[in-house]
């Protein structure tokens, strides 16, 4: 399908791509009046649990709403305590206090974004119900050791998958190894579907639980009674439409960041550049690196370089504590470093890799005037 003008003209942060595949298969589920949830979607569903190794997947409407529901199924109600990292998206911290629960920050480690265990151990209260780890970027935070922690003190742990779709850590797929694993199908993603979100666990009360929450506490919207509390957090099988068909794109996809990230490593491991240096995954241990993440000094400037010479980037998003609603009084250093450096250089499952390279010249060209 025909990108927009303007990615022809310039350089875009992210690049995915829609086809005919999904407008014929949006097409067969109108034709068949599938239209709100429906068999399309369960077959959706039944798909992407397969692909990861699970018994049980549930859609909903986004990656947010999935959070939200995982911590309704397991009971986090007002006055409990989550943990969670500093370093994530706003939506992490807001489906916690959308239950009215107390968001408990914790640092991140200083050489990945990701959750500093020892930092979690320090923050467990009798009122802490959860701890929400986040694998971002594909990176995997230590299940085992925080699965340990959660046994000792009775505690369920739910997997921020987010941007970690197929992501592994080692021989399992990141997102499978605690009570529930969720993840988003937003345009940024590896499988889109505009907006959207599943969540997946191995234990059939939690999903029996999570099929109710969906559907304001019923199966069956035709029910002689009301039984628990839920809203309506469908899915429908025009989104699911084109979920079924990103999920057979997934190799190449895969396979197309793995050169990306390559791309970018080789480059800048080989110009030792003083200004900027990539935030690394464990590639051979199966992380997969949705985006091209890194550091810079000279955040600022180099993305206003970038920007001259027709070339997207984003910058990190803000740590959590920085949201006075939050009510957090402590200092995050490590986070501190990763949101006043961090940049997202352009990558994509269709990005061409000719744009890689024309970054990494300019990068050439900024260290020139610059250094």
């Amino acid at each position: 399908m025909t990108q927009p003008q303007k990615y022809q003209k310039s350089i875009p942060w992210w690049r995915t791509s829609f086809g005919q595949s999904e407008v014929d298969k949006l097409a067969e589920s109108v034709s068949n009046e599938h239209i709100s949830q429906g068999p399309v979607t369960a077959e959706f569903e039944e798909k992407f649990a397969s692909a990861i190794n699970m018994p049980f997947a549930v859609a909903t409407t986004s990656g947010s709403v999935a959070l939200l529901i995982s911590l309704m199924a397991l009971g986090i109600e007002r006055g409990d305590e989550v943990i969670v990292p500093n370093r994530t998206w706003i939506a992490t911290a807001h489906a916690v206090l959308m239950l009215g629960a107390k968001v408990v920050l914790v640092d991140v480690k200083p050489d990945s974004p990701i959750i500093d265990i020892d930092q979690v151990r320090k923050k467990i209260t009798p009122k802490t119900k959860a701890i929400l780890p986040v694998h971002v970027n594909g990176r995997a935070c230590d299940i085992d050791e925080l699965n340990l922690i959660s046994e000792q003190n009775n505690l369920h742990i739910i997997e921020d998958a987010a941007q970690a779709m197929f992501s592994r850590n080692k021989e399992h797929f990141i997102g499978t190894q605690s009570s529930l694993g969720c993840f988003s199908f937003s345009p940024a993603k590896l499988v889109s579907t505009g907006q959207g979100g599943m969540i997946v666990t191995k234990n059939r009360a939690i999903y029996e639980s999570l099929k109710l929450i969906l559907n304001h506490g019923v199966i069956d919207n035709f029910t002689d009674r009301w039984t628990r509390l839920g809203f309506n957090f469908k899915f429908t099988d025009l989104l699911a439409s084109f979920g079924i068909v990103q999920l057979d794109r997934t190799k190449k996809r895969i396979a197309h960041l793995y050169a990306v990230y390559d791309k970018y490593k080789a480059a800048l491991d080989k110009a030792n550049f003083p200004f900027i240096r990539m935030i690394p995954n464990k590639i051979k241990n199966g992380e997969l690196p949705l985006y091209i993440e890194a550091l810079s000094t000279e955040r600022q400037r180099l993305m206003n370089f970038l920007t001259s010479h027709e070339i997207e980037t984003r910058p990190a998003t803000p740590n959590l504590h920085t949201s006075d609603y939050l009510n957090n009084p402590y200092n995050f250093p490590n986070s501190n470093i990763f949101s006043e450096q961090g940049l997202i250089l352009p990558c994509g499952p269709e990005q061409p890799l000719d744009n890689v390279e024309k970054v990494i010249e300019c990068l050439y060209k900024y260290s020139k005037q610059f250094s």
